[in-house]
Parts: C-alpha cells; structure tokens; sequence
C-alpha cells in the first residue's frame, strides 16, 4: 500500500481559546475518531506521513500540545495530567464524546493519562514508542533534565551546530541516536528551543517525566486497568531513546495487548515506515470493538486489579 500524497485540508492548521490559550491542531476525514499525540519539542507535523492517509476512513484530530507547535506557551502546568485535560477539553469542544488515542513518545504518557483520568471516553490506545512504561530513557533527555540546563539550551539552540535542522558533524549521533529520521526530528525539535519560551514549556515539561536517572513516571503498576482496553503497542526496533525492551515488558504484564515491532523504524515509525504504520492501525481499529467502561466496571478494576 502506498501513501498518498498530503492533502492541505489534512495538514491545514486550526486553531481555539481553551481557558484563555491558544491550541492549534489539525483535523480532517470523517468516521471513527482518532486523536494523535505528538511527544516533546515535536508537534502535530510527527504525524504528516499517516494523517492524509488516515483521515479517508477515519476523522483524525491532531493538537500541537500546549507549550509546542503553534500551540501557546504559558506559563502554568505541563504535567501529564494537565496535557490529557487539554487534550480532552479540545475533543469536547470539537464536539465528539469519545476517541481512540493514539500517543507517541511523551504522548503515549498522556494517551495513558487520559485513559486513566477518562475511561468514559477512551475506545482503545495505541502507544507508540511511548514513555512512561519502565526507568530507561537516553543520555540526551536525562542531562536536560539536570539543574541548570535551562541556561546551555539556548546557547545550543542558536549555535552553528543547527544546519537546516541538522546537527552537522553528528553530535547527536556520538550520543547514541540512530542516523536518519531520529536525527533529523530530534534536531529539529532542539531548533524551537531557541524561542524563551518554547524551551520554559520543553523543561518543565520534560523535568515532569524524567529525571537524571531516567525516567520518574512509570505506569506499570496501572497496566491492568487497561485490560477490558484495546491496547496496541508499536515500536521501532532500533528505538535509542525509548528501548524496545519496554514494549515487551508492557506486552508481557498485558498478553491481552498488541504488540508490533517496526523492524526498519527508530524511535518514529510513523515516519520511517509510514505504510507499515497506516496498515497496523487501521487493522487494529477496524478489528477491535470500542471499549464501553462505565463506572461499575471501573470499580470493580480497581477492586480486583
């Protein structure tokens, strides 16, 4: 199957006031509803490669999450929780009761949240070499994460390092990220870290999550929960900022889940391998009934969990 080209309706960028700010998003298609999760210092651009495709059988919502994008920057709550009332609060506001969400890196932390914070709403989730499922995450977001990165991140940003949203001389691959579209997408979301307050959102964000030693948010303890969810988990095998390990953990606790390593794909198999992607999704939604928890079910999950 091959993609098809991308439609300006598909990409086009909205936006709506929610409590005062900004949040851009784009929409497109008709039919079940998917709302799309982009991860940190990225946007709803992650997904250019699949939305086009997606929005033909499917009515797709992808947010630049506040603090990214074309989203505003304020200052405020940037935790996990705050993102998922966000995200939430547009998928009502655009007049839909219910989604599957599908998160990617620090957005399958938040699809977990909502899931977790909205069962009523949540149909299925799909995580994508998500966050918050195990302690291991790469050097790189962990030395953000220390006191004081916040005064080396401009420095970083603004340096001739960045060439056309590169960095030359392969200083994020001597940091272990695999050459090619991990490279390029990390580059390019260390670009935005020039604006103040881009780079304000990206810390408080990230130092929510993660912390010098790894990762401080895991969801494990939560996973069962998920059990009467579908659950499809995607991974790039080659993954070097989120190990693959984890989706095997995860997929492991929850034999109920899905489980689909992209043997070609890094930390973005949504863009290194886009028609794999479309397909795996699309057969997931169409072969999965949406959840239906009301509020006995989750008592008795929580009871017996």
């Amino acid at each position: 199957m091959t993609v098809s080209r991308p439609s300006a309706r598909a990409l086009e960028l909205h936006e709506l006031t929610l409590h005062g700010h900004r949040l851009a998003y784009r929409q497109a298609g008709s039919g079940p509803v998917l709302v799309l999760i982009h991860g940190i210092t990225s946007d709803s651009r992650t997904w250019r490669r699949v939305m086009p495709y997606l929005a033909r059988r499917y009515t797709v919502i992808a947010p630049d999450l506040l603090g990214h994008g074309g989203s505003d920057k304020p200052r405020g709550d940037y935790s996990l929780g705050a993102h998922a009332s966000s995200v939430r609060d547009l998928l009502v506001a655009l007049g839909h009761d219910r989604a599957s969400f599908i998160g990617h890196s620090l957005g399958g932390g938040i699809a977990m949240q909502l899931s977790y914070q909205f069962p009523e709403r949540c149909e299925r989730l799909v995580l994508v070499d998500s966050g918050g499922l195990g302690r291991g995450v790469s050097v790189l977001l962990r030395a953000a994460a220390l006191p004081g990165s916040e005064l080396v991140l401009p420095l970083l940003a603004a340096s001739r390092m960045l060439d056309a949203g590169r960095l030359a001389g392969g200083l994020l691959g001597r940091l272990g990220l695999r050459a090619g579209t991990d490279i390029e997408e990390i580059a390019r979301g260390h670009a935005t870290l020039a604006d103040r307050e881009a780079r304000a959102a990206f810390v408080q964000t990230l130092r929510s999550v993660v912390e010098p030693g790894g990762q401080r948010i895991n969801a494990a303890n939560r996973l069962y929960l998920a059990r009467r969810l579908p659950l499809l988990l995607i991974w790039g095998e080659h993954d070097t900022l989120i190990p693959v390990a984890h989706a095997h953990e995860a997929h492991a606790q929850l034999p109920t889940s899905r489980l689909e390593v992209f043997g070609d794909s890094g930390h973005f198999p949504q863009l290194d391998e886009p028609e794999r992607f479309i397909d795996v999704l699309g057969e997931f939604v169409d072969s999965t009934a949406p959840a239906e928890l009301d509020a006995e079910d989750w008592r008795e999950l929580l009871k017996t969990g």
